[in-house]
């Protein structure tokens, strides 16, 4: 029962949220399969769905810290360890889909991670999450002491990995892969910014969005220079002709402005009942596993 409960044993309405949608995903995928929903490459098709959401829920993970201190909510630090594991369980499933659609040949698989080069990145990024997700219970932590978080840095280095394996599987269309690095990017430029602890006001949230979707349009500008032989600069400027749809910086510097909107919105909202919210330039909030 602890995957719903907090650590005084009470039910966690968050943590239970977390798990079903942490569990939703498989759920929606094995329903397809029974119904022959996943078109005539089947275990290709599973075999994306289960890399997606391995990368989605470590961007997910990530993205905890920063939204406990723009909301000023350290209960969030309750999901961190299980978006974590999630994420390995997904990226763990995601390799045994890859082995049994070697027929288990594991001689086979193994001479595959080592001589593709976007194999050996990806199972590098899950051999990391399966040490961060071996470490995570509260024992280890305990008895790493200050070397868990050394470990745990890793984290940034393992979701680049992962990313870049996103990027190379996807070939041609790398929209969602360049979507994953830039909120990733943003992320980490939130990060970077946080760092001097200046106060979280709408100004810095709104510069940190602008930098998001310049690197993430910069990212996805390197990918298809680089890697695909498509023309850059027509992937560039789908950016600003909205007749091509919403390109992932677009996409980027709109939830990162929705978001800093949403949590001045909040911040104020919470001084007018009280004055109960930390002000701005408050340290952030301790971070648990």
């Amino acid at each position: 029962m602890f995957l719903i409960t907090d650590r005084a044993g009470r039910f966690s309405l968050l943590k239970t949220c977390c798990l079903l949608v942490l569990v939703a995903p498989a759920l929606w995928l094995g329903w397809r399969a029974l119904n022959h929903q996943l078109g005539p490459r089947a275990m290709t098709e599973a075999l994306h769905v289960t890399g997606q959401w391995a990368v989605r829920f470590l961007v997910a993970a990530l993205a905890l810290t920063p939204l406990q201190r723009l909301f000023k909510q350290p209960r969030l630090s309750l999901i961190r360890r299980m978006l974590g594991v999630g994420a390995f369980v997904w990226a763990a499933g995601h390799l045994v889909l890859y082995a049994w659609s070697q027929d288990f040949a594991m001689g086979h698989v193994v001479s595959e991670i080592f001589s593709r080069y976007y194999l050996t990145i990806g199972f590098a990024a899950l051999l990391g999450l399966s040490i961060l997700a071996t470490t995570s219970t509260d024992g280890m932590i305990s008895r790493l002491g200050p070397w868990w978080k050394r470990i745990h840095r890793a984290v940034y280095v393992i979701a680049a990995l992962a990313i870049l394996h996103f990027f190379m599987q996807s070939k041609i269309d790398a929209s969602e892969a360049t979507l994953m690095a830039g909120l990733f990017l943003t992320l980490m430029i939130y990060r970077l910014a946080m760092r001097p602890r200046k106060p979280v006001g709408p100004l810095l949230l709104a510069g940190v969005a602008v930098a998001g979707a310049a690197a993430t349009a910069l990212a996805e500008f390197a990918w298809y220079g680089l890697a695909t032989g498509a023309n850059p600069w027509r992937v560039l400027a789908a950016n600003v002709h909205p007749e091509h749809g919403l390109r992932p910086a677009v996409l980027v510097l709109l939830s990162a402005l929705a978001l800093g909107a949403v949590a001045e919105v909040y911040r104020r909202m919470t001084a007018a009942r009280g004055g109960q919210a930390a002000p701005r330039g408050a340290a952030p909030m301790p971070r648990s596993t």
